[in-house]
């Protein structure tokens, strides 16, 4: 079932949205070689706690961390350790909040240090497809426009798309109707209409895209150990156009310093 959210849930979402992307803010000031992800969790909870939200995933179906942080081949859902980052790794930071009873998500794939040319464009080609989506999530569309844009950049580029996992709406729930997946035909699926809201996530492969699951239960990765990227961003459909509820202001205003 789809709940369509009112003015007033809209902006409610915008606030949860907004204190993720100031948490991911906090973040990228930390993303450098040897730094633990075990840090980047402990300073994400601290910070998400001390403006007043709930970590999103921790303890979520029983997840044990704030943020889900995947490295290099890791696509989604990668655990917090004493793993440092390395010069080289891509990493993919996806932070949840509570807020006021509304969940806020959103996620990000750091370079850390000098990251080959390679990378780069995959890195690019995701957060391109991101906003491809977007472009479609308006009244008028369905749902299947949304996919289909994010798969035609995504293969045009050469790269695959991982199936199994797929963007969500979300609400006063952190997963609810519909599922949004990365791949999809144009003209099919719901109808979309002011007041929904989804998290739109493009997860991507620089080879094929199978994936598996580690034996710590949680980390999904890539079959073939390629690297993949992932982007995601809440958006809101409202007064007929694509609102997008979190944002990368805070991150971008890091990494353009440290350029």
């Amino acid at each position: 079932m789809i709940f369509y959210k009112t003015d007033d849930e809209i902006e409610l979402l915008r606030l949860s949205n907004q204190l993720v992307a100031k948490t991911h803010g906090e973040i990228a000031k930390l993303i450098k070689p040897g730094v633990s992800t075990i840090k980047l969790d402990k300073v994400a909870e601290e910070f998400i706690r001390d403006n007043g939200g709930i970590p999103g995933f921790l303890n979520y179906g029983g997840f044990p961390n704030t943020l889900c942080i995947s490295i290099n081949e890791h696509v989604v859902h990668g655990l917090p350790s004493i793993r440092e980052l390395k010069d080289g790794d891509i990493v993919s930071v996806d932070c949840g909040v509570l807020l006021n009873g509304y969940y806020g998500d959103s996620a990000y794939t750091y370079g850390v240090g000098d990251i080959t040319h390679q990378d780069q464009q995959l890195l690019r080609i995701t957060k391109e497809s991101l906003y491809k989506g977007i472009e479609n999530a308006i009244v008028g569309k369905r749902l299947g426009d949304v996919s289909y844009a994010i798969q035609e950049h995504v293969t045009r580029a050469g790269y695959s798309i991982v199936r199994e996992m797929v963007g969500h709406g979300i609400g006063q729930k952190l997963h609810e109707d519909p599922q949004v997946p990365n791949y999809g035909k144009r003209g099919r699926g719901i109808k979309l209409l002011n007041g929904l809201v989804i998290a739109i996530e493009p997860m991507i492969n620089m080879g094929a895209r199978e994936i598996v699951q580690l034996e710590d239960g949680w980390t999904m990765a890539t079959k073939d150990n390629k690297k993949s990227a992932h982007f995601e961003h809440t958006v809101a459909i409202h007064n007929g156009k694509a609102d997008i509820l979190s944002s990368f202001e805070f991150i971008e205003e890091v990494l353009n310093k440290n350029s």
